[in-house]
């Protein structure tokens, strides 16, 4: 049985496929991938992710929190400099093993497609249901088992994110070099502004990093951040602007990427769109299938490419292949 008889106004389903969970990570194709390796002219690298420890406390979303790491257990002991001796006299083996529990939203991140879904009658009988991207159903796909204090998507779970590889043409469009730290509403003209000042073009599948400064006001906070401050501060898309939702559809982008909390402002600001209280989530995780990424450390390699005369850059994005999730901490690394 097809999942969706209505689909939303403006979205792609069913374009790549009825059973698609890769949304416009399609777009980037193997030539796609061979000219953007064509990017790599010296070699050296960038790690564009914080710590993961960072941006420290719950200040930012209360319901998040830091890692925590602990020892694993080893005849009962905690695995900590544990000295084999102690079970077997001959070997002098010191062995250390730890554990998790990590919030995979928390710092550097991967928003999946079962992140945000919506309330939409997918079905064309007057009665809207809970459905994500491509129309899988919240009560059969996506956190089956939240009941029994447990999570887990069956369907555009942020494995599937994995499984192709996230690797690409990078684009770098820097914000704060035209509005600085002050806190600004960014809509497709101020975005238009920016990318024709600095030489900016982005082309059917590139991933697209906007650059603000927030997460290097984060770094500079060392673990202790000043909440209203940083919510008063930097770029951020307005995803109530429709001329910028237009803009994501048409330009092809394949994954876009913010150094800030949410990419778009939030809470979003009244107007069009009511129904969506993140409007470019819904526009882009929901209907068109492009994840999010959000917390991305993005200064040192803005700074290098501003250098360089250069916006584009080799991209290697995976997040963790952890079937079921619905997000994922990311370790991207640029290539130049």
């Amino acid at each position: 049985m097809k999942r969706w008889v209505n689909r939303p106004e403006g979205s792609n389903w069913g374009d790549f496929g009825e059973d698609d969970q890769n949304g416009r990570l399609n777009l980037v194709t193997p030539a796609k991938i061979r000219t953007a390796a064509e990017e790599i002219i010296c070699g050296e690298r960038f790690c564009l992710s914080l710590p993961l420890d960072l941006p420290g406390g719950n200040v930012l979303n209360s319901g998040r929190f830091p890692p925590k790491l602990q020892p694993t257990l080893r005849a009962g002991k905690p695995n900590s400099n544990y000295a084999l001796s102690a079970d077997y006299p001959d070997f002098k083996d010191v062995i250390s093993d730890d554990a998790v529990f990590l919030h995979t939203q928390y710092s550097t991140q991967w928003d999946g497609l079962s992140h945000v879904g919506q309330e939409f009658d997918a079905d064309d009988d007057g009665i809207a249901e809970a459905v994500y991207y491509n129309g899988y159903r919240a009560d059969s796909h996506i956190g089956t088992s939240a009941n029994n204090g447990e999570m887990y998507a069956s369907s555009l779970g942020i494995e599937r994110m994995a499984e192709v590889g996230v690797q690409g043409r990078g684009v770098m469009i820097d914000l704060e070099g035209t509005f600085g730290r002050d806190r600004t509403l960014v809509g497709y003209d101020q975005l238009m502004q920016v990318m024709e000042a600095d030489n900016v073009s982005v082309e059917d599948g590139d991933m697209v990093c906007l650059h603000t400064g927030f997460a290097q006001m984060i770094v500079e906070m060392n673990g202790q951040p000043d909440k209203d401050k940083l919510h008063g501060s930097c770029a951020a898309l307005n995803g109530r602007d429709t001329k910028l939702l237009n803009w994501i559809t048409d330009s092809g982008l394949s994954l876009l990427i913010a150094d800030n909390y949410a990419v778009e402002s939030y809470p979003a600001e009244k107007g069009e769109g009511c129904c969506a209280a993140l409007p470019l989530h819904e526009h882009c995780l929901f209907k068109l299938g492009i994840h999010l990424g959000e917390l991305w450390h993005l200064t040192p390699l803005n700074d290098w490419l501003k250098r360089n005369n250069r916006s584009r850059f080799f991209l290697t994005a995976p997040p963790l292949r952890l079937p079921g999730a619905v997000g994922s901490p990311a370790n991207p690394v640029a290539t130049v």
